[in-house]
């Protein structure tokens, strides 16, 4: 099961209302839980696969909450549009580490702009912008661990 195939399991179930998912083929068996502060993901494979357990093991969702409770910051920000990871992983600013980052505070982005790398699973997948506009701040380090739709730039769209 590839991690678009993972992270699209993961956005039905949460839709869905349901509160747990058992799946289990001869490939790999998956295990998604909701609870109501967290949602825990845990795949395993067999021998053949091991490379497919290690990503996925644990992810908590990010509680939504966080951002609202600084109502000071919140105001500020309400004006930009969050461009989140798609997916669990590593974050990187740059394809490698003797290029320049793919974006920098103050740079204008076009819908389709790639502007990081998110490791997962030993992928490298480029997340690209959703919306135009300029880059305003920087929410992540590079080479961190991400969420599941954690917001990683933010983006004055005007």
């Amino acid at each position: 099961m590839k991690a678009k195939e993972i992270q699209d399991l993961i956005d039905f179930i949460s839709k869905s209302g349901l509160d747990e998912v058992n799946i289990e083929t001869e490939e790999f068996k998956i295990k998604v839980k909701k609870n109501t502060e967290a949602k825990v993901v845990q795949a395993a494979a067999p021998a053949p696969q091991p490379a497919a357990a290690p990503a996925p093991s644990a992810a908590p969702a990010p509680a939504p909450s966080s951002g609202g409770e600084e109502k000071p910051a919140a105001s500020d920000d309400d004006k930009y549009v969050a461009i989140k990871s798609p997916m669990i992983g590593t974050f990187y600013r740059t394809p490698n580490p003797d290029n320049p980052a793919f974006v920098n505070v103050g740079d204008s982005v076009k819908a389709g702009d790639t502007v990081c790398i998110v490791e997962a699973m030993k992928l490298f997948n480029e997340i690209e912008s959703d919306v135009s506009g300029k880059i305003v701040k920087i929410l992540v380090d590079n080479a961190t661990p991400v969420e599941y739709d954690q917001p990683l730039f933010l983006v004055d769209p005007s």
